[in-house]
């Protein structure tokens, strides 16, 4: 006789746990918008998508087999145009932002979504309570949007039982999102549409190694890439002693900073683009060929570079001289407005802070982060649960600086990151794959002039040199906050897709 208490308990067991295991939850809204002149009618699909892993088990009797296995919760936000007959004509584009720790909020409401943050004509911080208004600049006219936030960020979190400092990982984190982009083209049905990724800043780095997972892992070939603030090659920015790249690449920001807040001597005050077109010549001659001398630049030829960077950074010569003509990016932004006891942002240039110790060495706070820190956050939180929908109780987390501090690069012990070459590869074996940069003037955290070098060495075959191009805007890493800067991408961005969607 069978043990029928037994085999009752082992299914309750059984039911149980599949009970408890996560599951997918998704809230599917209605909307629409009017972009130049036309409506638009949308469905906004919120929620977490459970990522798996295929793992083997021991099967009780003998043969092998797989199960799935829960690694993490994925939070997105898709937006896609009701009015499409045939998907595989309408771009899907997938975006996320940098950090590392940071959610996707940055392009979702600062250029790419129907909603976008009120920030004034300058993006600077307005009087709270904050407020979200429609995008006359949204690419929805143009492309379905799928906003990613990666494992820790956003609503996005490691299933019960996983370490979220698992996915903490230069490798894991392009293998997460990887999977995400595979999973979502899968369910909706969207492996023969022309396919897109944005990123911002960290975002680009892992953009460009999505590009090379996606192909060599689940044979995904994109049509375009667009990179917003690049960074792929790590050693055109981190000072340190013996590299001096960066003191090279970050000059002409550093003369673009002074040349907005009115440091520079009046020849160089006229034109913007004609004194960073000086300062670019001098960077990549005389000042590169200079600090290759080392202890043996001397005497006169030391004092006259001195002068020279003086002229083009708006700092004394004999501040430059006690930096040995080095000049650290935080030191700058300290450094620059110290007689007006201001100190300039990192991320955007043109925004000024003010700290208690007016002759420290370091600023508190990035003052163009702070800026918008808090309109993004509040606006978020609101927009999430009254117009999408999706409610939890979980701290939506906009950017985590704990995933930052335990970021792994394991991958790259001894050496810098430098995604150039993931990139190449790519764009070489898919010769249909274009890439976009948009840099802007005011940027410290990822100078144009350090992208331009990373891509003027990327050792791209000549026939495959059109399929990069570049845009620039008189604002920072995040130039879309700047509204003449957000209606310039948005005609380079659909552009772009424009030209790639069809090979």
């Amino acid at each position: 006789m069978p043990d029928t208490d037994k085999t009752e308990n082992t299914k309750a067991e059984s039911n149980k746990t599949e009970e408890n295991k996560p599951k997918d939850q998704l809230v599917e809204t209605k909307h629409s918008l009017t972009l130049g002149g036309q409506e638009i009618k949308y469905t906004v699909t919120t929620g977490t998508l459970v990522l798996k892993e295929e793992v083997e088990e021991k099967p009780e009797k003998g043969s092998e087999a797989k199960s799935e296995k829960p690694k993490a919760s994925v939070f997105f936000v898709a937006y896609t145009r009701d009015d499409v007959e045939d998907k595989t004509k309408r771009p899907l584009t997938f975006s996320f932002n940098g950090g590392p720790g940071s959610s996707s909020v940055w392009l979702h409401l600062g250029v790419l979504g129907p909603r976008r943050v009120w920030m004034g004509e300058q993006g600077d911080l307005p009087a709270p309570p904050f407020r979200l208004v429609d995008n006359e600049h949204s690419l929805l006219d143009t492309t379905d949007l799928v906003f990613i936030d990666p494992v820790s960020t956003g609503f996005s979190r490691p299933t019960p039982g996983q370490e979220a400092k698992e996915f903490h990982d230069f490798k894991k984190d392009i293998e997460s999102v990887g999977e995400f982009i595979r999973l979502y083209t899968t369910r909706y049905r969207r492996w023969l549409s022309p396919k897109f990724l944005i990123g911002e800043s960290y975002g680009t780095t892992r953009a460009a190694g999505l590009a090379g997972f996606l192909q060599d892992r689940h044979a995904l070939y994109l049509n375009g890439i667009m990179l917003v603030s690049s960074i792929l090659n790590f050693s055109t920015a981190r000072f340190g002693p013996g590299n001096d790249w960066p003191h090279i690449l970050f000059l002409p920001t550093y003369a673009a900073t002074a040349w907005y807040h009115h440091r520079l001597a009046p020849e160089l005050q006229k034109d913007l683009q004609a004194t960073l077109r000086e300062v670019e010549a001098f960077a990549l001659n005389d000042y590169a060929l200079a600090l290759s001398q080392g202890a043996t630049l001397a005497g006169e030829a030391r004092a006259h570079l001195a002068e020279k960077l003086a002229r083009y950074t708006g700092l004394s010569v004999e501040y430059i001289q006690r930096t040995n003509l080095r000049i650290e990016i935080h030191r700058f932004t300290k450094e620059l407005l110290r007689a007006e006891r201001r100190t300039v942002g990192r991320l955007d240039t043109r925004f000024t802070g003010i700290d208690r110790d007016a002759a420290g060495e370091y600023g508190e706070d990035d003052p163009s982060l702070t800026n918008i820190m808090g309109p993004y956050t509040a606006t978020f939180n609101d927009y999430v649960r009254g117009e999408l929908k999706f409610e939890s109780d979980l701290p939506y987390e906009i950017l985590s600086f704990k995933v930052n501090q335990q970021w792994s690069f394991s991958d790259h012990e001894n050496q810098f990151v430098n995604v150039a070459e993931t990139l190449r590869r790519a764009m070489t074996i898919n010769p249909y794959l274009k890439v976009f940069v948009a840099n802007g003037y005011y940027d410290l955290a990822t100078p144009y002039f350090a992208t331009e070098y990373t891509f003027n060495h990327l050792g791209l075959d000549e026939s495959l040199q059109k399929n990069l191009g570049m845009g620039y805007y008189e604002a920072g890493h995040m130039m879309y906050i700047h509204l003449p800067s957000l209606a310039k991408l948005k005609a380079d961005l659909a552009g772009f897709i424009g030209g790639a969607a069809g090979g």
